[in-house]
């Protein structure tokens, strides 16, 4: 494009002899304007530096297409602005990666319609006093930062975008900006970072996405606020703050986040008002350290993507909550190290996989007025110096209501359990507890169940329609006053306490069920809640032997039924045994499974699981299915409490650990895995009877972690290895599929399919049992595929399966 002329019209009583005139360079005319002037500036490239320092208005012609006048000098600053001037539908282009495209160092100046396309430092610079009103104004720039406030400078930005950056899309540094109805996205970095002490940053209306780092950051003291602002598919977190960051959301919405949604360290402050952080990898809010602290009302966190706690306090923080909503989530509320809190008020946890509210390692919450429903655990106090307060709260629809265990010593007032599946308050492993008129209703266990060497106490409380009873205590536990219960076959009786340990005044509730005789020695001292009952065990109502028959049924793994019949056997013996007065050999029925992937491993676990619940080995005989994931935390001691949730779940089943090995990594160095491996070991031990944990992977890999810990070996009673299909037992399970679906093999095809899965490579990607229905899938798609171009079909089209729908087959690894 060819460069224009520039008409300059003079403003002002002082030049009313002057003429206006053409010149023919920017230059030129810039020299001999003053303030009030316009320069209009025809359509062409101008290739130079521009320096505006008279309230000018410099704008490209009226119904000129847009990007027709382009400012785009070869190296340095393409516009500077020290004056508050006006500029207008101008394109700016920048080639300099130590300067702006646009550099704003004084006064007032408005700009709108600009679009800045360049590589340079950054795309829009505003720096010392200069406040400029910026409308309607595009950058793009994938080698800098889209636009940078620094040292002082401020300024409105409405209705700006920045389309690309290759740092970050909105920079504060010592400046103060207010962004209107903005959207910033597809920067390499943040999308907003406002760092360093005086640095301040107000957001209405704006959208940040796509941005591959985080979405917002503010740091180094720094201080930011966002109303009704949205921030949204991130590489990084949605929103982190660092070092006495403050930072107000008001609002606002963060979804579609990977990592955490928002995340706060080191003495950050954030305050969260109306705002819904939604479908985020891992903690929807994160907050760690001593001195920082979150305050939030009126928020919503939910539908998390991942398989970590929705709130995350750790290391000396604090976190308060009120009217808020957390559900649809792993687990609701975790807080854990000494010196850790959260206050919640009036606040809803509920639809939780697993734990509501777990608290550990010292820390201390107080819920106020809470609801916490349809989660595993309501709440569960861990371990010695973990407590708190729970007051006025109710819990429905859980596994099990509150568990205090190891020392924890939390007080409870006036809190509502009702249609626990398990206990409504379970106290083991030496947990205390104070519970003040607390009520149980429609437990399918123990209303209150506590253990051997548990003192608790209990004042007020009462028991409804409790299906095992109303208390369940150890003869030397808690202490109980005033407590009552009207479970159908059990009473709830006040009784004097006698003997060592007994504090004056102070009775204790003992439960009288009618429940038949109990087994001696009273229930063990098991540190888990109660199981479930045995009707919840799934799938109901099948036998061993139509299970065995569906083991049988299987493709192959003739030598997986035998070990498996010969296990069952020993087991059935046993009983029966047992029943008949004898002794009964040990039998240890934790398993290893190895083999390649595909091979049937976690359907035969399925179904051992179902065979031991009928033979009465097992409570439930459902299985848990988990990895390295499930089990290994981030941090110390996260480890360690996934992996104990993991094996609650799997409580009278099995639980099923697939490729264990990652547990143990050869390279492990301080790996948390061995951690997770440590803590089954000595679960397995201490509640040896309550589940059975099968380890699986490959052969290799599984020898090798039998050996990481001592006690891990002589757990498992045997290992059971799975061998890979061979192109007989595939054709078997393509033909299996064709008859489920309703499809036959043609003429030719069984021939086909066997020389296919005869020649098909088994290299580290085959997958055996997957791999023949990956096939058979293909095989639709082709047939579907031939037989849509048909115009009509019958049965035999509709149904039949030819050689020439099997898949190509892929070339060797």
């Amino acid at each position: 494009m060819a460069q224009g002329t520039v008409q300059v019209t003079h403003g002002g009583a002082s030049r009313w002899r002057r003429r206006s005139g053409e010149y023919p360079t920017l230059g030129a005319a810039l020299a001999v304007a003053g303030d009030g002037d316009v320069l209009s500036v025809a359509p062409g490239t101008y290739r130079e530096n521009l320096v505006l320092r008279h309230a000018v208005t410099l704008r490209g012609p009226e119904g000129a297409a847009a990007g027709s006048v382009r400012i785009a000098p070869l190296d340095g600053v393409a516009l500077t602005v020290r004056a508050s001037a006006v500029v207008q539908d101008l394109y700016l282009e920048g080639a300099d990666r130590a300067a702006p495209a646009l550099l704003v160092e004084e006064g007032s100046p408005e700009f709108s319609d600009l679009r800045v396309h360049t590589r340079s430092a950054s795309g829009i610079e505003v720096r010392g006093g200069a406040r400029p009103l910026v409308r309607r104004c595009t950058v793009e720039n994938p080698a800098g930062v889209g636009i940078a406030v620094l040292d002082g400078g401020g300024g409105v930005f409405e209705e700006c975008e920045v389309v690309a950056a290759g740092q970050a899309g909105f920079s504060v540094r010592g400046g103060h900006p207010r962004l209107e109805r903005c959207r910033i996205h597809h920067a390499v970095g943040a999308g907003i970072a406002v760092t360093g002490e005086g640095s301040g940053l107000e957001a209405l209306g704006c959208e940040v996405y796509e941005i591959k780092g985080s979405g917002v950051q503010v740091a180094g003291r720094a201080a930011a606020r966002l109303t009704d602002c949205s921030v949204h598919r991130t590489s990084g977190d949605g929103v982190t703050l660092d070092t006495d960051a403050v930072l107000a959301l008001a609002g606002c919405d963060i979804h579609d986040i990977p990592e955490n949604a928002v995340d706060l360290r080191s003495r950050s402050v954030l305050t969260l008002s109306r705002t819904t952080v939604r479908r985020f990898g891992r903690n929807g809010l994160s907050v760690w350290d001593p001195g920082t602290r979150v305050e939030a009302e009126s928020c919503e966190i939910h539908d998390s993507t991942g398989d970590y706690p929705a709130v995350w306090i750790s290391d000396g923080a604090t976190a308060s909550l009120k009217s808020c909503r957390l559900h649809d989530v792993p687990d609701a509320l975790f807080v854990l190290d000494r010196g850790s809190r959260a206050d919640v008020a009036d606040s809803d946890l509920a639809q939780v996989r697993n734990t509501a509210v777990s608290v550990s390692d010292g820390a201390t919450v107080r819920l106020e007025d809470c609801r916490i429903r349809e989660a595993g655990t309501g709440a569960w106090f861990r371990d010695h110096g973990s407590g708190g307060t729970l007051s006025g709260c109710t819990v429905d629809g859980v596994q099990t209501g509150v568990i205090v265990s190891k020392g924890a010593d939390p007080a409870l007032e006036r809190v509502v359990v009702t249609s626990a599946a398990e206990a409504g308050f379970y106290v083991s492993a030496g947990g205390r507890g104070t519970f003040t008129d607390c009520r149980v209703t429609g437990s399918s266990g123990f209303g209150f169940h506590i253990l051997d060497g548990c003192r608790s106490t209990l004042t007020g409380c009462h028991t409804e329609r409790c299906a095992r009873g109303g208390y369940e205590f150890a003869e030397d536990g808690p202490f109980a006053e005033g407590c009552t219960g009207d479970e159908p076959g059990s009473r709830a009786t006040a009784e004097a306490v006698a003997g060592a340990g007994a504090r004056p005044g102070v009775r204790t509730v003992t439960a009288v069920q009618d429940l038949g005789e109990r087994p001696a020695g009273g229930p063990g001292p098991a540190p888990l809640p109660e199981p479930r009952p045995r009707e919840a065990a799934a799938p109901a109502g099948r036998g061993a032997g139509e299970v065995l028959g569906q083991l049988d049924a299987l493709v192959g793994l003739d030598s997986v039924k035998r070990e498996v019949r010969a296990l069952t056997d020993m087991i059935e013996v046993g009983r029966k045994r047992q029943q008949a007065g004898l002794k009964a050999a040990s039998v240890r029925r934790h398993l290893v499974f190895t083999g390649s992937p595909g091979t049937g491993k976690t359907t035969v676990a399925r179904l051992y699981g179902e065979i031991l619940a009928d033979l009465g080995v097992l409570e439930r005989g459902h299985l848990v299915e988990v990895s390295r994931v499930d089990l290994v935390g981030e941090h110390i001691g996260s480890t360690a409490i996934r992996t104990q949730e993991a094996f609650e779940r799997a409580r009278g089943g099995v639980l099923f650990i697939d490729e264990a090995y990652a547990l143990a990594p050869e390279d492990s160095g301080r790996d948390f895995g061995r951690e997770a491996i440590d803590t089954l070991v000595k679960l397995m031990e201490d509640h040896r009877d309550a589940v059975v944990v099968i380890v699986a992977g490959y052969t290799a890999e599984m020898e090798r972690f039998l050996t990481v810990n001592p006690g891990v070996a002589s757990r498992f009673s045997r290992t059971i290895t799975f061998g890979d299909y061979g192109p007989q037992e595939l054709l078997r399970i393509v033909e299996q599929q064709a008859e489920e679906h309703e499809y036959r093999l043609g003429e030719g095809t069984a021939e086909a399919l066997l020389e296919y899965f005869t020649e098909l490579p088994k290299g580290p990607a085959f997958g055996n049992g997957r791999t023949a229905r990956q096939t058979f899938e293909s095989m639709v798609e082709r047939h579907a595929g031939r037989v849509a171009q048909l115009a009509e079909a019958g049965t035999d089209e509709l149904t039949l399966l030819f050689p020439a729908d099997l898949p190509v087959l892929p070339a060797p690894c």
